[in-house]
Protein backbone atom coordinates (compact mmCIF):
# COMPACT_ATOMS: atom_id res chain seq x y z
CA UNK A 1 0.00 0.00 0.00
CA UNK A 2 1.22 3.08 -0.91
CA UNK A 3 -0.16 4.48 3.03
CA UNK A 4 1.60 4.15 5.91
CA UNK A 5 -0.40 2.92 8.94
CA UNK A 6 -0.68 4.90 11.95
CA UNK A 7 1.95 2.93 13.67
CA UNK A 8 4.63 3.47 10.48
CA UNK A 9 3.73 7.06 10.19
CA UNK A 10 4.64 7.17 14.25
CA UNK A 11 7.84 5.44 14.01
CA UNK A 12 9.16 7.30 10.83
CA UNK A 13 7.73 11.03 12.81
CA UNK A 14 10.33 10.03 15.31
CA UNK A 15 13.36 8.75 12.67
CA UNK A 16 12.55 12.11 10.70
CA UNK A 17 12.99 14.00 13.71
CA UNK A 18 16.04 12.81 14.98
CA UNK A 19 17.36 13.16 11.74
CA UNK A 20 16.71 16.55 11.55
CA UNK A 21 17.89 17.17 15.12
CA UNK A 22 21.16 15.44 14.24
CA UNK A 23 22.05 17.39 11.40
CA UNK A 24 25.36 19.62 11.48
CA UNK A 25 24.26 23.49 12.04
CA UNK A 26 25.92 24.02 8.97
CA UNK A 27 23.51 22.39 7.18
CA UNK A 28 20.52 23.42 8.97
CA UNK A 29 21.10 27.08 9.24
CA UNK A 30 22.37 26.89 4.82
CA UNK A 31 18.84 24.68 4.54
CA UNK A 32 17.33 26.89 6.62
CA UNK A 33 17.99 29.80 4.72
CA UNK A 34 16.85 28.38 1.16
CA UNK A 35 13.41 27.37 3.03
CA UNK A 36 12.80 30.99 4.03
CA UNK A 37 13.37 31.99 0.23
CA UNK A 38 10.76 29.43 -0.67
CA UNK A 39 8.30 30.75 2.15
CA UNK A 40 8.81 34.16 0.59
CA UNK A 41 8.78 33.03 -2.64
CA UNK A 42 5.37 31.22 -2.36
CA UNK A 43 4.13 34.20 -0.27
CA UNK A 44 4.69 36.51 -3.14
CA UNK A 45 2.74 34.26 -5.97
CA UNK A 46 0.01 33.87 -3.45
CA UNK A 47 -0.29 37.56 -3.48
CA UNK A 48 -0.10 38.22 -7.35
CA UNK A 49 -2.68 35.49 -7.04
CA UNK A 50 -4.55 37.62 -4.92
CA UNK A 51 -4.39 40.82 -6.58
CA UNK A 52 -5.34 39.01 -9.80
CA UNK A 53 -8.50 37.43 -8.76
CA UNK A 54 -9.58 39.28 -5.56
CA UNK A 55 -10.57 35.74 -3.54
CA UNK A 56 -8.19 34.95 -1.17
CA UNK A 57 -9.31 30.73 -1.07
CA UNK A 58 -8.64 30.97 -4.34
CA UNK A 59 -5.27 32.44 -4.39
CA UNK A 60 -4.62 30.15 -1.64
CA UNK A 61 -4.59 27.27 -3.97
CA UNK A 62 -1.21 28.72 -5.35
CA UNK A 63 0.50 29.16 -1.77
CA UNK A 64 1.13 25.11 -1.14
CA UNK A 65 3.63 25.35 -4.17
CA UNK A 66 7.02 26.66 -1.85
CA UNK A 67 6.00 24.51 0.61
CA UNK A 68 6.02 21.41 -1.47
CA UNK A 69 9.23 21.81 -2.56
CA UNK A 70 11.33 22.71 -0.11
CA UNK A 71 10.00 19.59 1.65
CA UNK A 72 10.72 16.86 -1.18
CA UNK A 73 13.79 18.73 -1.31
CA UNK A 74 14.58 17.59 2.18
CA UNK A 75 15.17 21.55 3.46
CA UNK A 76 14.83 22.69 6.93
CA UNK A 77 12.30 24.52 8.02
CA UNK A 78 10.61 25.58 11.69
CA UNK A 79 7.41 25.18 11.26
CA UNK A 80 7.59 21.28 10.74
CA UNK A 81 10.72 21.15 12.81
CA UNK A 82 8.71 22.07 15.60
CA UNK A 83 7.01 19.49 15.93
CA UNK A 84 8.52 16.29 14.27
CA UNK A 85 12.28 17.48 16.63
CA UNK A 86 10.00 17.26 19.92
CA UNK A 87 8.21 14.32 19.12
CA UNK A 88 11.76 12.34 18.54
CA UNK A 89 12.28 13.88 22.11
CA UNK A 90 9.12 12.77 23.63
CA UNK A 91 10.10 9.20 22.03
CA UNK A 92 13.38 9.57 24.25
CA UNK A 93 15.86 9.71 20.80
CA UNK A 94 16.45 13.41 21.00
CA UNK A 95 17.77 15.15 23.73
CA UNK A 96 16.51 18.74 25.16
CA UNK A 97 19.50 20.61 24.44
CA UNK A 98 19.88 18.86 20.90
CA UNK A 99 16.31 20.06 20.11
CA UNK A 100 15.94 23.97 21.01
CA UNK A 101 20.00 24.26 18.87
CA UNK A 102 18.37 22.75 16.14
CA UNK A 103 14.93 24.97 16.42
CA UNK A 104 16.70 27.99 16.91
CA UNK A 105 19.61 27.44 14.14
CA UNK A 106 16.61 26.50 11.69
CA UNK A 107 15.00 29.80 12.94
CA UNK A 108 17.28 32.28 12.17
CA UNK A 109 18.34 30.73 8.63
CA UNK A 110 14.38 30.54 8.46
CA UNK A 111 14.77 34.51 8.53
CA UNK A 112 17.87 34.98 6.48
CA UNK A 113 16.32 33.58 3.60
CA UNK A 114 12.66 35.69 4.17
CA UNK A 115 15.00 38.60 4.39
CA UNK A 116 16.80 38.10 1.59
CA UNK A 117 13.98 37.41 -0.75
CA UNK A 118 12.10 40.38 0.58
CA UNK A 119 15.21 43.07 -0.28
CA UNK A 120 15.08 41.20 -3.72
CA UNK A 121 11.49 41.43 -4.01
CA UNK A 122 11.22 45.06 -2.85
CA UNK A 123 13.73 45.85 -5.32
CA UNK A 124 12.14 44.27 -8.29
CA UNK A 125 8.44 46.03 -6.99
CA UNK A 126 10.57 49.63 -6.79
CA UNK A 127 12.66 48.92 -10.09
CA UNK A 128 15.69 49.19 -7.59
CA UNK A 129 13.77 51.61 -5.09
CA UNK A 130 13.36 54.18 -8.08
CA UNK A 131 9.74 54.13 -8.32
CA UNK A 132 6.91 53.30 -6.58
CA UNK A 133 5.61 49.77 -6.28
CA UNK A 134 2.44 48.00 -8.58
CA UNK A 135 -0.01 46.56 -7.23
CA UNK A 136 1.29 43.49 -6.08
CA UNK A 137 3.62 45.77 -3.85
CA UNK A 138 0.61 48.27 -2.59
CA UNK A 139 -1.19 44.55 -1.52
CA UNK A 140 1.84 43.60 0.43
CA UNK A 141 1.68 47.08 1.98
CA UNK A 142 -1.61 47.26 2.81
CA UNK A 143 -1.40 43.42 4.44
CA UNK A 144 1.41 44.30 6.26
CA UNK A 145 -0.80 47.20 7.97
CA UNK A 146 -3.14 44.42 9.04
CA UNK A 147 -0.81 42.08 10.59
CA UNK A 148 1.12 44.68 12.72
CA UNK A 149 -1.33 48.17 13.15
CA UNK A 150 -4.50 45.94 13.30
CA UNK A 151 -3.17 43.83 16.16
CA UNK A 152 -1.71 46.55 17.61
CA UNK A 153 -4.37 48.73 17.60
CA UNK A 154 -6.34 46.23 19.64
CA UNK A 155 -4.01 45.97 22.45
CA UNK A 156 -3.57 43.07 24.49
CA UNK A 157 -6.54 41.64 22.58
CA UNK A 158 -4.62 42.21 19.20
CA UNK A 159 -1.23 40.33 20.98
CA UNK A 160 -4.07 37.62 21.81
CA UNK A 161 -5.58 37.36 18.38
CA UNK A 162 -2.48 36.81 16.53
CA UNK A 163 -1.22 34.13 19.15
CA UNK A 164 -4.38 31.88 18.49
CA UNK A 165 -4.28 32.46 14.80
CA UNK A 166 -0.40 31.15 15.20
CA UNK A 167 -1.46 28.33 17.22
CA UNK A 168 -3.95 27.12 14.49
CA UNK A 169 -1.53 27.76 11.73
CA UNK A 170 0.82 25.62 12.56
CA UNK A 171 -1.37 22.36 14.04
CA UNK A 172 -2.43 22.57 10.48
CA UNK A 173 1.60 23.19 8.67
CA UNK A 174 3.13 21.09 11.19
CA UNK A 175 0.24 18.62 9.91
CA UNK A 176 1.85 19.07 6.14
CA UNK A 177 5.36 18.35 7.55
CA UNK A 178 3.86 15.00 8.88
CA UNK A 179 1.57 14.37 5.81
CA UNK A 180 4.86 13.92 3.69
CA UNK A 181 5.52 10.85 5.42
CA UNK A 182 2.32 9.14 4.90
CA UNK A 183 2.72 8.16 1.23
CA UNK A 184 5.44 6.33 -0.36
CA UNK A 185 4.59 8.00 -3.92
CA UNK A 186 6.16 11.64 -4.67
CA UNK A 187 2.71 12.35 -5.87
CA UNK A 188 1.14 10.60 -2.35
CA UNK A 189 3.18 13.48 -0.69
CA UNK A 190 2.84 16.20 -2.62
CA UNK A 191 -1.36 15.97 -2.26
CA UNK A 192 -0.98 15.33 1.05
CA UNK A 193 1.04 18.48 2.01
CA UNK A 194 -1.16 20.46 -0.40
CA UNK A 195 -4.47 19.95 1.88
CA UNK A 196 -3.77 21.29 5.17
CA UNK A 197 -1.24 24.46 3.98
CA UNK A 198 -4.26 25.32 1.55
CA UNK A 199 -6.73 25.34 4.30
CA UNK A 200 -4.41 27.50 6.95
CA UNK A 201 -3.82 30.02 3.68
CA UNK A 202 -7.49 30.27 2.78
CA UNK A 203 -8.66 31.31 6.52
CA UNK A 204 -5.90 33.90 6.72
CA UNK A 205 -4.10 32.36 10.09
CA UNK A 206 -0.61 33.57 11.06
CA UNK A 207 2.51 31.66 9.85
CA UNK A 208 6.00 33.09 11.30
CA UNK A 209 8.23 32.88 8.37
CA UNK A 210 5.64 33.51 5.73
CA UNK A 211 5.45 36.63 7.67
CA UNK A 212 9.04 37.22 8.02
CA UNK A 213 9.28 37.97 4.60
CA UNK A 214 5.87 39.26 4.20
CA UNK A 215 6.48 42.07 7.17
CA UNK A 216 9.86 43.45 6.22
CA UNK A 217 9.11 43.63 2.22
CA UNK A 218 6.16 45.72 3.28
CA UNK A 219 8.39 48.35 5.14
CA UNK A 220 10.69 48.08 2.82
CA UNK A 221 7.81 48.98 0.32
CA UNK A 222 6.61 51.93 2.27
CA UNK A 223 4.45 50.64 4.86
CA UNK A 224 3.74 52.77 8.06
CA UNK A 225 5.44 50.05 10.45
CA UNK A 226 8.28 49.84 12.50
CA UNK A 227 10.68 47.37 12.91
CA UNK A 228 10.06 46.95 16.68
CA UNK A 229 6.25 46.98 16.23
CA UNK A 230 6.72 43.89 13.70
CA UNK A 231 8.35 41.94 16.27
CA UNK A 232 6.08 43.00 19.21
CA UNK A 233 2.96 42.84 17.68
CA UNK A 234 3.00 39.88 15.18
CA UNK A 235 6.55 37.75 15.17
CA UNK A 236 6.48 36.84 18.67
CA UNK A 237 3.05 36.29 19.70
CA UNK A 238 2.67 34.23 16.03
CA UNK A 239 5.86 32.40 16.57
CA UNK A 240 4.92 31.68 20.37
CA UNK A 241 1.21 30.50 19.40
CA UNK A 242 3.33 28.21 15.92
CA UNK A 243 5.34 26.36 18.98
CA UNK A 244 1.99 26.14 20.61
CA UNK A 245 0.43 24.48 17.58
CA UNK A 246 3.26 22.28 16.39
CA UNK A 247 4.20 20.84 20.08
CA UNK A 248 0.95 20.39 22.02
CA UNK A 249 -1.13 19.39 19.47
CA UNK A 250 0.27 18.17 16.40
CA UNK A 251 3.61 16.46 18.55
CA UNK A 252 2.03 15.68 21.82
CA UNK A 253 -1.45 14.56 20.60
CA UNK A 254 0.01 12.17 17.89
CA UNK A 255 2.30 10.97 20.03
CA UNK A 256 -0.21 9.90 22.91
CA UNK A 257 -2.57 8.44 20.32
CA UNK A 258 0.21 6.41 18.51
CA UNK A 259 3.83 6.86 19.72
CA UNK A 260 3.60 3.65 22.00
CA UNK A 261 2.65 1.74 18.95
CA UNK A 262 5.61 2.69 16.43
CA UNK A 263 6.81 0.17 14.98
CA UNK A 264 8.78 0.57 11.66
CA UNK A 265 7.58 -0.91 7.85
CA UNK A 266 10.03 -2.92 6.72
CA UNK A 267 10.18 -0.65 3.35
CA UNK A 268 13.30 2.43 4.59
CA UNK A 269 10.42 4.58 4.44
CA UNK A 270 12.66 7.20 6.46
CA UNK A 271 14.64 7.16 3.61
CA UNK A 272 12.09 7.62 1.12
CA UNK A 273 10.46 10.34 2.65
CA UNK A 274 13.61 12.15 2.72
Amino acid sequence: MDWLKPSALAAAMSDMGFHKANLSTKTILITGILSGMFLGFTTSLFVNALVAVGNIPVAALFFPIGFIMLVLLGLELFTGNVALIPYAAMAGRVSGGKMVKAIVTVYIGNLIGSLIYALIFAAIETKLFTAAPDPVGAKIVAITGLKVTAYMNAGAAGWGTAFLKGVICNWMVSLGAVMALVSRSTIGKIFAMYLPIMAFVAQGFEHSIVNMFMIPCGILLGANVTVGQWWMWNEIPVTLGNIVGAVIISATGLYLAFGKTAQAEPVGMVAAAE
